[in-house]
């Protein structure tokens, strides 16, 4: 699931034109408050480079927390070539640490909170789209 705290009512255009691009679906995307999450998530994920100080609402209660802080492309300034290179820059941070965590063995770190914990962090910490988590 993917939601925001101060959501913008729309996704971004250059958003859905890369994911588009990279042939993946944006027929359900649509921007969304954390406040309406269908369920309550087991890990939150935090993002944006300016959430790592936010608070989730208290109706998450004890889930694991993270930050992979990511510039939001969506403040970036100058040509149109350099807000895409912003767009695809984030695009490629998180599905690197998308892929790095869809590659740790979840099942055996469900029953560890604790190094899921320190996995999370590890992966936000040093997979920047180009390196790898060891």
């Amino acid at each position: 699931m993917s939601a925001g705290s101060r959501p913008t009512c729309e996704v971004h255009p250059r958003s859905l034109a890369l994911l588009a691009r990279e042939g993946i679906s944006t027929d359900s995307a649509h921007s969304k408050s954390w406040d309406h999450l269908p369920q309550t998530p087991d890990v939150v994920i935090t993002v944006c480079a300016s959430a790592a100080g936010e608070t989730c609402p208290a109706y998450l209660g004890p889930v694991l927390r993270a930050h992979w802080g990511v510039d939001d492309p969506a403040h970036a300034t100058g040509t149109d070539e350099e807000i895409d290179a912003a767009f695809l820059s984030a695009y490629r941070i998180l599905r690197a640490r998308i892929e790095a965590l869809l590659a740790l063995p979840l099942e055996a770190l469900a029953r560890d909170p604790r190094q899921l914990q320190d996995a999370l962090v590890k992966i936000g910490n040093a997979v920047n789209g180009q390196q790898s988590v060891k």
